[in-house]
Order: structure tokens, then C-alpha cells, then sequence
């Protein structure tokens, strides 16, 4: 059984310092992927590349990207989704009914840096991106900044986001033919692979941002993206409870809350007592620094 003290410390711990430079926003949106390697939370510059955040947006909001799959995997250099869905009960993948193409809105001020997610597109034609999109998993501008116009970043991935990217990249990478030759497997023991086999989105949404979500849920969402294994959004349900605005986490029989500008923990299968994790003050300024 994991210990309290195990999982305080988790709770508590001090995330690392990002590994790219953060543009300066007037609106932010975020878009969370809940994926069978954990969630991935991504913060998109709808400013600084409008046009590009829209396209994608389109396809988050038409529900196109659920059931999507990270079909292309180089480690090092990128991972590459967007393109491809495997249905639930599907015989096989598909495509991503594609939409109008999207102009080319690279600007050397948002660099194909680690981290960073940016538009995938035809060889000589920079303005023919529409579905695909990519995550840098290394400092990738001397390359991808200087051809085919630019790769327009419109967005970065989360620190603990990029934890799961890291995962992606270290997994076994087979070819399956046709388009999947740098296909990312997980736990194939057999030639064929399957649904279960591709690390694959079950759910895609945007979650709401500053002013528009409360600090708490500013919160709630930072700590379900930073700490999945202890509060996993999945199957989160929020509620009221003795001045408590609170989440509870059935899988993990935990809960999340916020009172009278604190934040605290309880997990009644280890003890009874409501754990205090800090002030709302610190968690808003970790959360605020990943874009939440």
C-alpha cells in the first residue's frame, strides 16, 4: 500500500523549471488529452497564431481527435498525431476527416523548441497543414524553423505533459506499412497490432482558463495533469461538503479541495484526517506558470 507520506511528498514536490520560453498571451486556451499513457494537457497561443488555434480547435470541438492515435514516433526529433483515429469497436484505423487548409503562421518569435506543438504539413507548400500536428521533443529550430516557411508552433505541452511525451518516444517503434512506419507500440506480444496497442486518445476537451475557471478548479486541473496517478481526472466528480469545494477520485478513493484559501488532500483508506497541502496562493502561482 502506498504510504501518506508517499504520496504528500508527491503532492508536494516542487515541479521542475519548464525547458522553453513561454510567449506573453492575452488569452490562452487549454486542451486536455486523456490518453491510455496518462493525460496530456496542452496550452495553445490563440493571439500570437490565431488562425492555426482555430483550425485545431475546429477539430477538438467537432470531436475529431477523439479516438485519435500518435501514429508517427522519431525519438529525439518529434511525435507526430492528428492524422489517424481508432474507433471504439473499429475493425481497423482510419483518417481524420480533414478540413480546409490553414495558412502558414510561423514567426521566428515562437521557435520549434522542446515542447512546443506545431503544425504538420505537405513537403513545399506551407500553407497545406490542416489535421496533423506535432510535439518537439528537442530544440528542433535550426531544422524545422528554416524550411517549407517555417513550422508554425501554435501552442506548448504542459511540463507533466511532456513526461508522457517522454514516454511515447522511449516506447518500442515497429512498422505496420502504409503510413505507420514509425508507429509507437504499447505492450505488442504479437505481429498484429491492435486498439490497445497504440497510445491513443479516448477523450479530448478544452478546459476552461483564467477567468474563466475558479482558482480552485485553476487547481484541480493543475494537479490532475501534474499528479494523474493520485488524482486521476478520468473519472473525477466534483461537490460541496462542510465549506469544502471539493473533487473526488473514486479509482484512487481520494479527494481534492479547497477551504477558506487552502488547499487539502484526503485519502480515507490511509487516514481519517484532512491533510493540508498549502495555500491557494502557491497552488495558483504553480498552476498559473503552466498556463492553467
Amino acid at each position: 500500500m502506498v504510504s501518506r507520506r508517499t504520496v504528500l511528498g508527491h503532492l508536494l514536490a516542487v515541479p521542475a523549471t519548464a525547458a522553453w520560453a513561454v510567449p506573453t498571451l492575452n488569452k490562452s486556451t487549454l486542451v486536455r488529452w486523456l490518453t491510455n499513457l496518462g493525460p496530456i494537457d496542452l496550452q495553445l497561443y490563440d493571439t500570437a497564431a490565431p488562425l492555426t488555434v482555430a483550425n485545431f480547435l475546429g477539430y477538438v470541438n467537432r470531436a475529431a481527435y477523439v479516438g485519435s492515435f500518435f501514429h508517427r514516433s522519431i525519438p529525439g526529433f518529434v511525435v507526430q498525431g492528428g492524422g489517424f483515429s481508432w474507433p471504439t469497436g473499429a475493425v481497423g484505423p482510419q483518417s481524420v476527416v480533414k478540413g480546409a487548409t490553414v495558412p502558414n503562421e510561423f514567426n521566428v518569435a515562437r521557435s520549434n523548441l522542446r515542447g512546443t506543438i506545431a503544425m504538420a504539413k505537405l513537403g513545399g507548400d506551407p500553407n497545406s497543414a490542416t489535421s496533423e500536428w506535432f510535439v518537439n521533443l528537442g530544440n528542433n529550430a535550426a531544422n524545422l524553423d528554416n524550411q517549407n516557411g517555417g513550422f508554425t508552433v501554435f501552442g506548448r505541452v504542459t511540463t507533466s505533459g511532456m513526461a508522457v511525451f517522454d514516454k511515447i518516444a522511449a516506447l518500442r517503434i515497429v512498422n505496420a506499412g502504409g503510413v505507420y512506419t514509425d508507429l509507437p507500440v504499447v505492450n505488442l506480444t504479437t505481429s498484429t497490432v491492435g486498439i490497445d496497442n497504440v497510445v491513443r486518445a479516448s477523450a479530448v476537451s478544452v478546459l476552461p482558463g483564467v477567468g474563466l475557471a475558479s482558482d480552485s478548479d485553476r487547481i484541480f486541473n493543475y494537479l490532475e495533469g501534474r499528479y494523474p496517478q493520485y488524482v486521476p481526472v478520468s473519472d473525477a466528480l466534483a461537490g460541496t461538503a462542510q465549506g469544502y469545494y471539493f473533487r473526488y477520485y473514486p479509482r484512487t478513493d481520494s479527494y481534492v479541495g479547497t477551504k477558506d484559501g487552502n488547499v487539502h488532500y484526503l485519502v480515507p483508506s490511509l487516514s481519517p484526517d484532512v491533510q493540508l497541502l498549502g495555500s491557494m496562493t502557491e497552488w495558483l502561482s504553480l498552476a498559473a506558470a503552466e498556463g492553467y
